[in-house]
């Protein structure tokens, strides 16, 4: 049995695909996706830390699954809150946005009906879609018609699943035109905005006021937020439905309290700090006008520059590294052969000087 994992792992390594657990990197950051800066923020971490100062309790964990002995005021009232602030009639709490996608397409669908996912979700649909027994049909990335033509094929019920930012590409979903779609054939719309929640006010959803349009959304706190943690925003139905069949939800034991006031805290800072935003928008400008190839959106602060020799985007990674730049390169399998690119992700903490810097040196390789 070893044998057979160290080959796999002895040809990623020969390849020079084998993934390693590294040490904290230090440098200047354009890798994480700490977008707003708000993991790194003194004045954010004050308050956090206030509120454990006022009531030590919240670090002690929660003893069980909300089920049993993990239910709480405290997380009760934080979703209560989140449901408020995206207009939504529910919210649902999830230690991760992993979990909470494993938790919506394992229980929604079943083996009727129908999961037609835009072909660069995230893994965790994809994980989840195994889970469900429902079938699962790809459709080409951000392609409507596409989409449309599958769609008109089915009898069952259908799940169309998007992310509003996807975080390969950095582009966007046509998200109101998805929503006329589902629609007009019936399906039911989920939306992960995992990368989009923070950088576009609450996330494209709320931008564009589509939440009568989008059946359930995914909104995670790992990222813009600075915390972690994650929301499934729905009705009170699917609500119900979830704490009853879900099996990510019913099986884990709760986080510690402190993980839910974490989040109601950070929303109240990004409300009161919308010149966060304001600087992340100037920087992807900034980076946007070095004329940099790139299949990204021009408003996203994920930016990848396709490399599809590997020895070369070794190269300027390492370059980028010798610098004290911090990027990160993805390599096949994470993403299909040919399409291999370096990752950049702008923060609201850059500096012009890092960001034209940094830009001069990729200008050198592309």
């Amino acid at each position: 049995m070893l044998k057979r994992f160290q080959e796999a792992l002895d040809q990623r390594k020969e390849a020079g695909i084998l993934r390693t657990l590294k040490p904290e990197l230090t440098g200047i950051d354009f890798f994480s996706n700490d977008y707003l800066g708000l993991a790194r923020n003194e004045k954010f971490q004050f308050k956090l830390l206030q509120l454990v100062q006022e009531n030590p309790k919240l670090l002690t964990g929660s003893s069980g699954s909300r089920l049993i002995s993990g239910n709480s005021n405290t997380v009760t009232e934080v979703e209560n809150y989140i449901a408020g602030q995206h207009h939504y009639p529910e919210a649902l709490l999830f230690y991760s946005g992993y979990n909470a996608n494993l938790a919506l397409f394992s229980a929604l669908p079943d083996r009727h009906d129908v999961i037609i996912v835009d072909e660069k979700i995230h893994r965790s649909v994809h994980d989840a879609c195994k889970m469900s027994h429902a079938k699962k049909i790809k459709f080409r990335h951000n392609d409507l018609e596409d989409l449309e033509n599958i769609l008109k094929k089915q009898m069952a019920t259908c799940y169309i699943a998007i992310e509003s930012l996807y975080s390969m590409d950095g582009d966007l979903a046509p998200i109101t035109d998805v929503a006329v779609l589902a629609k007009k054939y019936n399906a039911a719309l989920i939306v992960d905005e995992a990368h989009a929640f923070g950088v576009f006010g609450y996330g494209l959803i709320e931008k564009y006021q589509l939440q009568e349009d989008v059946f359930a959304a995914v909104i995670t706190y790992g990222k813009a937020l600075g915390v972690h943690g994650a929301a499934i925003l729905c009705n009170e139905t699917v609500k119900s439905y979830l704490v009853n069949f879900a099996s990510p939800f019913i099986y884990t034991t709760s986080a510690q309290d402190f993980l839910w006031v974490s989040i109601k805290t950070g929303y109240k800072f990004i409300k009161q700090r919308p010149d966060l935003e304001d600087k992340l928008s100037q920087n992807i400008k900034i980076f946007r006008n070095q004329n940099i190839e790139t299949p990204s959106s021009e408003i996203s602060p994920i930016q990848a520059i396709i490399i599809p020799d590997n020895h070369q985007l070794k190269a300027l990674q390492e370059t980028l590294s010798a610098r004290n730049f911090l990027t990160y390169a993805v390599y096949s399998p994470a993403v299909k052969a040919g399409t291999e690119r370096l990752r950049i992700c702008l923060h609201s903490f850059n500096t012009e000087k890092e960001i034209l810097e940094m830009a001069a040196i990729i200008r050198r390789f592309v």
